[in-house]
């Protein structure tokens, strides 16, 4: 499909309908399709198609399955399709919280064009938003019923996936315009958070939009954790970043009591890991506001049998190559932390302490990790 169709997320509305309006105002023939999902438990979403004049035309949507995955699927696809054709660019006005790689990936399956990610931000409650680990339901912004993510882990999530990252220069209605304070600490932060991604600033142009269709494959392999670019080590005003590599494998009952110390010990922190009792196995770290997440992230290339890496994408066998050092592989400690004020000694010496100590062995060593590593194939 040949018109170019963008995705604006972003946690606020006022925040992403600047945003989409100026998209609007500066592409003459663009549209742009809303679905607020605040009913969306109850199996309702009030659908929005507008133009730089307003609203041309909203509805009640009911879904078979109160979901973004089923608004997509039933609804957003077969409007986008039936504008394609006179638009000069679709705009996909993304709901609070709903994250842009479920929807960016269901559209780039049936075919759309994606030119970009934007992701809209209050430069005032970024800073604050990014610590707060209250659940979507509590505060009324659920994508379906039992939703349980929280606020902080979508906001990095839409952060980190974006192509670009937008600080509006006026909000709409009668809320004041940004001050300048508040943009300088936002991009600074962002600058952690999302280093290789572009930050366009009030009065900045937004970015260009005609280029070639964006690859879903490459946006998530930004992302997954076998493939991700994951931060530098950085001290601003904003923040620290702290970057922890090691080739030793940790121990396990000793990484498992410090996860709690490590997940509130910085507003943000992910990588890879590997422990001495799982040496096949790559290991995800995931944490946000002090909620953290372990999960199987696949084999390490190491464990596998030469003639497997032709089966291997180009970009996995690119990143393994990064990380080579015999005797290991591929398998590497790679951690990152991003908070104010971060202890990098104190970082260094809690992980370090949880390495398996030269000539201690692996064998009978018991796994805390297992309940939640290993609940498929208990299944």
């Amino acid at each position: 499909m040949s018109v170019p169709v963008v995705l604006v997320a972003g946690l606020h509305g006022p925040a992403r309908e600047a945003v989409v309006d100026r998209l609007l105002r500066e592409r003459p023939g663009s549209l742009a399709v809303h679905h607020d999902l605040r009913a969306i438990t109850g199996g309702n979403a009030v659908r929005v198609v507008r133009d730089a004049a307003g609203a041309r035309d909203r509805a009640v949507v009911r879904l078979v399955h109160g979901c973004v995955t089923c608004t997509v699927r039933e609804d957003l696809v077969p409007v986008l399709r039936s504008h394609a054709r006179h638009a000069a660019l679709l705009i996909v006005d993304l709901w609070d919280s709903v994250e842009p790689r479920t929807v960016a990936e269901a559209l780039h399956a049936e075919g759309f064009g994606l030119t970009g990610v934007l992701t809209a931000l209050d430069p005032e409650l970024t800073p604050v938003d990014v610590c707060r680990g209250e659940p979507l339901q509590a505060v009324g912004k659920p994508g379906a019923a039992g939703d349980e993510r929280h606020l902080a882990e979508v906001l990095v999530r839409q952060i980190e996936y974006a192509t670009a990252l937008v600080l509006p220069e006026v909000l709409p209605g009668v809320l004041p315009g940004t001050d300048p304070e508040d943009v300088a600490l936002c991009a600074d932060l962002l600058g952690h958070f999302a280093p290789l991604t572009p930050v366009h600033r009030p009065g900045d142009p937004l970015p260009p939009l005609d280029g070639p269709p964006l690859c879903a494959r490459d946006l998530a392999a930004r992302l997954d954790p076998a493939t991700a670019r994951l931060p530098p080590g950085a001290s601003t005003d904003a923040a620290d970043t702290v970057v922890w590599r090691h080739t030793a494998p940790l121990h396990p009952e000793r990484f498992f009591d410090a996860a709690d110390a490590l997940a509130i010990e910085s507003v943000r922190s992910r990588g890879r890991f590997w422990l001495a009792t799982r040496p096949d196995r790559m290991l995800a770290w995931d944490a946000v506001a002090g909620i953290v997440t372990v999960e199987d992230a696949g084999p390490w290339l190491a464990s596998l049998p030469a003639a497997a890496w032709d089966l291997v994408p180009p970009l996995r066998r690119a990143a393994a190559s990064l990380d080579w050092t015999p005797p290991h592989g591929d398998r590497v400690q790679h951690l990152v932390f991003t908070g104010a004020d971060l202890d990098r000694a104190r970082i260094h010496a809690l992980l370090g302490s949880c390495l398996l100590a030269p000539g201690e062995s692996a064998a009978g060593l018991d796994d805390p990790f297992a309940p939640f590593l290993d609940v498929g194939e208990a299944a």
